[in-house]
Order: C-alpha cells, then sequence, then structure tokens
C-alpha cells in the first residue's frame, strides 16, 4: 500500500513512535531525503526523494554496479611478469588489481620459481595503466589506511602494519615480511604508538618500491636470489613468463569493499574501468567522465560522481537514484552486508552527512530497496534504528 509523504512527517516528528529507540531530535529529520519501495517497484514512502544528496560511501553502489557490469562475478584481475635472462632482471606489469595482499604475493613467488627463475638482480615496474601522481578527489593527507593512494602495482591496500617487539620493530603480520621501507616508515611514524598500520603515502614511488621490496623478500623465502634494485619503464619483452590471477574473485573483492568501506579498492575499481574504457593510463579526469557517461544512459543528467568511493564533497546523488542502482544491484544483493537483522545496506557517513542504503527484507522474503540521506551528522546506531523502525512499520 502507498503511504503518503504527510504519514511519513507524522513518524518522523511523532516522538513516542521512536521513544523504544532511544533515538532524539527527530525534527532534524525533516531534511532527510527518503525513499522506500516494494518488491515489485511500488513506492511505499517518499520524502524529499529526487533531491541530491552528498552519498558519501553509499557511492560504493555505484563503483560496484559499474564493475560487476562490466566484468561479472568470476572476473579475476590480473597481473603479468617478465624475464629477461640476461640481465636477470623481473618485469611487472600492474593491472591495478586491488587485493595483491601478501599471500598472493607468496603465490606469485612460488609459481615464478616453478618457471625456473632462480636469480633477480633488478625488478622493473611497469605502473603505465595509472597516471602517477594520482591525488583521490575529497581524500585528505594522513597516515590513515583508509586514506591510502591508488596506485597499478599495490601491496597489501598500499597499506604497512608494524608493531614493536623488544624494543625492535617487526612486521605485525606473519605473512608479510618487514622491508626497507616499511622498516623506514615504522621509525619516522613511531610516535604513533608500538603497533600501526599506516598507508604508503602520496608518493606513488613509494608504494611501487614497497610493492617490489615485499615480493623480493617473498622471492627470497622461495629459494630465488633476489636483490633490492627498483627500475620503472615500460616492458621490453613480448611475452610474460607468467600471468598470475587472483586467487579472489571480483564477487569477493566487491563484498569486502562493501562490507569494510573499502576506499582504496573502490578507487581501485573506478580507475581500472576508466583505463579499460578509454585505453589510456587511468586519471580522476577520465574517471568522473566515465562514471557520467553511464549516469547518463540512465537518464541522470544531474548525478555528480567524481570518484569511486564516495570521498568527495563534490559527488550528489538523490533516493531516487540510490534506488534505482539497488533495483539494478538485485542480482548481487547477497554482496552486501547484512547491518542489522533482515537489513542489508551500505552506510555513508562525512562530516555532516549521514546516509544509509540497501534492502529491507520482509518475512516473506521480499527484498525492498531503499535509501535514507541525511545532511547531517548521525551516529550508526541512531541510523540504523530509524530504518529498523521504518522496515518493521511499512514492510513487516
Amino acid at each position: 500500500m502507498i503511504r503518503s509523504k504527510c504519514l511519513l512527517l507524522f513518524l518522523l516528528l511523532s516522538p513516542p513512535l521512536w521513544a523504544d529507540e532511544g533515538i532524539a531530535q527527530f525534527k532534524a529529520l525533516t531534511d532527510a531525503g527518503v525513499l522506500i519501495q516494494s518488491a515489485l517497484g511500488e513506492t511505499l514512502v517518499s520524502q524529499q526523494h529526487q533531491q541530491a544528496f552528498m552519498p558519501a560511501s553509499t557511492a560504493k553502489l555505484i563503483t560496484a554496479w559499474l564493475a560487476l557490469t562490466r566484468w561479472g562475478e568470476e572476473y579475476r584481475f590480473q597481473t603479468q611478469f617478465y624475464f629477461d635472462d640476461k640481465s636477470k632482471t623481473l618485469w611487472v606489469k600492474g593491472g591495478g588489481d586491488p587485493f595483491l595482499i601478501s599471500q598472493e604475493l607468496t603465490l606469485i613467488a612460488k609459481n615464478l620459481k616453478k618457471r625456473g627463475i632462480v636469480r633477480v638482480n633488478t625488478i622493473g615496474l611497469d605502473t603505465s595503466l595509472f597516471s602517477s601522481g594520482l591525488i583521490v578527489p575529497g581524500s585528505t593527507i594522513t597516515r590513515n589506511p583508509y586514506d591510502a593512494s591508488p596506485t597499478a602495482l599495490a601491496a597489501n591496500f598500499n597499506t604497512i602494519a608494524v608493531k614493536k617487539v623488544a624494543g625492535k620493530w617487526v612486521s605485525a603480520e606473519p605473512q608479510t615480511v618487514l622491508t626497507p621501507v616499511a622498516a623506514k616508515w615504522a621509525k619516522r611514524h613511531s610516535k604513533l604508538g608500538n603497533n600501526l598500520r599506516v598507508n604508503t603515502g602520496r608518493n606513488t614511488k613509494n608504494s611501487e618500491r614497497y610493492f617490489a621490496e615485499l615480493l623480493a623478500a617473498l622471492m627470497r623465502k622461495q629459494g630465488i636470489k633476489t636483490a633490492n634494485k627498483v627500475i620503472w619503464g615500460t616492458v621490453p619483452i613480448a611475452q610474460p613468463i607468467y600471468t598470475h590471477e587472483n586467487s579472489h574473485t571480483l564477487a569477493d573483492i566487491t563484498q569486502g569493499m562493501l562490507t569494510y568501506s573499502s576506499n582504496f579498492i573502490a578507487n581501485q575499481l573506478v580507475l581500472v574501468l576508466a583505463a579499460d574504457y578509454y585505453q589510456r593510463p587511468a586519471n580522476f579526469t577520465d574517471v568522473a567522465d566515465f562514471i557520467s557517461l553511464k549516469l547518463k544512459r540512465l537518464n541522470w543528467p544531474d548525478a555528480v560522481i567524481v570518484e569511486g568511493a564516495g570521498l568527495s564533497r563534490d559527488n550528489r546523488l538523490s533516493p531516487a537514484q540510490l534506488v534505482s542502482i539497488l533495483t539494478e544491484f538485485q542480482r548481487w544483493r547477497h554482496l552486501m552486508p547484512e547491518v542489522e537483522n533482515g537489513i542489508y545496506a551500505k552506510s555513508g557517513t562525512l562530516t555532516g552527512v549521514s546516509t544509509l542504503a540497501g534492502y529491507m527484507v520482509d518475512k516473506h522474503n521480499d527484498w525492498h530497496p531503499f535509501a535514507l540521506m541525511l545532511p547531517r551528522s548521525l551516529s550508526h546506531q541512531r541510523r540504523n534504528a530509524i530504518v529498523r523502525k521504518l522496515a518493521r512499520h511499512y514492510i513487516d
């Protein structure tokens, strides 16, 4: 049954209805954007559903939809390896894989050994898939993992985890070796504590060098004699000696991005999409143009998404547009995190912005897409409680 906007306003403004949730200041919700649809696409609740808001991390739903539409759930990112036997140079051509964690690099080292490589004097990095020195719109200069910069070759999401044991810095992960770059970062940021996870900074050469050093260390663990010399350039060899397909599918990666709200994964995905579409080194101008092109095909001329994670305050989407994406996303709904019992959704938070978009599941297992967008800060507990109350009132 279609409910009126007046009923929603009464719901939001009437304290007794919300008293059991312990949520205060409901008058602030009158400027919220809300849309809930039935499983058949009927409007159950709407308030300012055509108005544009900052989506924050719910923009990752756009990124997930674009990536899964382009490549499919079973897609696996590839990284190619070439070997110059004369100079003993191992060339690595980056494919923008967002999930080259230590375990993947260990698999790579084992497979390179199987292909007969016993000595590497130099590691050559071909990072031409992305433009150099990329800065994500809306990102800030901090050492927090969520501010890690994208690169065509990235180890462990361009973050370093270290801890101090008996006065010495060691890797905080048993599968990861402490490399020279990691040790340098640990000493530089030791005042932050004795157990750190920091990003590798905006200097992409540092991030890429960390990738090379970690790969070198893991190859040495496999018995391959490997130096730490690193060079950059274009692969000069025609055929790869090995092409590594990530053991994680795009479905795995997307699910992780949505569950943990990984800014790094989101922007790796949109950069690879842009590079694939325009056939040139990816940059955020191309990213914004690519996303705009795709959204205009949905008749969304007013939508603005300039990066893939929802960091930029220039991003604009309406609740109706988010629900439209969720309707398209139905076949991948199993990748959404369950934030409350029967509510599968992606949240978004910026200073002065709070959003939640996803699906409410009723007792008949029907999935109802919804979007809640607030131009103000609200704790995730309060935000979830609002959606839980709406679900109880309208679909249960």
